[in-house]
């Protein structure tokens, strides 16, 4: 097999793959073309393989010429002449050039620095001075509606990358930035139980704290996702409610983000009997629906 075509996640994941079915040890002895250098994507959207082909290299034989050959046997056959060793001279044990026999020290005297030493101490007190004399310069406050500009603009920009179609949506409702993603292409950028779209709330928050020295409260629902996880939680939380209400004791749900936890909270407060208190670790905490006969705090 002189050459293959192999697919991978990466280039350097296709070229070793191809490189074990050829058989070879380094990559000093295939040749690679890469046909495709694939795409990442983002959480696992928009990605492809790369593709590369692979061939073995021809084999190179090593031909030694005759004069070469010679060459080499005649400079063997050169014998190398003895150096001649200079006598040294006697100093009975002691150092040379130097009276009575006794060698010169190199002399350990530094020169003085001073002046170097003062005048660096000089300019850290002129630097020191300038510190406490100059205001200090406070970041650039900006409005929450120039906050909502840079989060729309990037929603976008990833909407682009991915070559979904749609559009974004801001509000501003007491001092919080809420996003809604519409169009029925962007239901990929939900994920299961909506672990996508949070890890993109999370992304636009980052590049609005970057680009704004800091971020609002912020909300994004995609593709209605949001609303109707909220009606259905509310619905779940009523029906635990009446049977934690008839039994007396408490019910645990499964464990769920803080968006999700907070839904519950607020549902569950709607009715009288029962409280609710948060237990666990993130990403394992969940939230108890108890009777008020069951005093435990949160």
């Amino acid at each position: 097999m002189e050459w293959v075509e192999v697919t991978g996640s990466t280039v350097d994941v296709a070229v070793e793959a191809a490189m074990a079915e050829l058989g070879l040890e380094s990559v000093d002895q295939a040749e690679v073309e890469v046909i495709d250098e694939g795409k990442a994507g983002f959480l696992g959207v928009g990605s492809r393989p790369a593709i590369v082909k692979v061939s073995r290299k021809p084999r190179k034989r090593n031909r030694r010429s005759r004069r070469g050959a010679k060459g080499s046997s005649n400079t063997g056959q050169q014998k190398k002449t003895p150096e001649k060793k200079t006598p040294e001279k006697k100093t009975n044990g002691r150092g040379s050039g130097s009276k009575n026999g006794k060698g010169s020290r190199p002399s350990n005297k530094k020169k003085p620095v001073e002046n170097r030493k003062n005048g660096s101490s000089k300019e850290r007190r002129t630097m020191d001075d300038k510190a406490t004399t100059e205001p200090k310069r406070d970041k650039p406050e900006t409005s929450i509606e120039d906050q909502a500009k840079v989060a729309e603009d990037f929603l976008s920009g990833l909407l682009k990358s991915f070559g979904l179609e749609g559009d974004i949506q801001t509000r501003i409702e007491d001092d919080v930035l809420y996003l809604d993603v519409v169009g029925e292409q962007t239901e990929a950028l939900v994920g299961p139980k909506g672990a996508t779209m949070y890890s993109v709330l999370e992304l636009t928050r980052t590049t609005v704290q970057r680009h704004t020295f800091g971020a609002p409260r912020m909300r994004i629902d995609i593709a209605g996702y949001g609303a109707r996880r909220r009606e259905a939680l509310t619905i779940y939380t009523g029906k635990l409610v009446e049977q934690v209400k008839e039994s007396g004791g408490e019910a645990m749900l499964e464990p769920m983000n803080a968006a999700d936890r907070k839904v519950i909270h607020d549902a569950a407060a709607a009715f009288e009997g029962v409280k609710t208190y948060s237990e666990g670790e993130d990403p394992r905490r969940a939230v108890v629906i108890s009777s008020t006969g069951d005093v435990k705090s949160d």
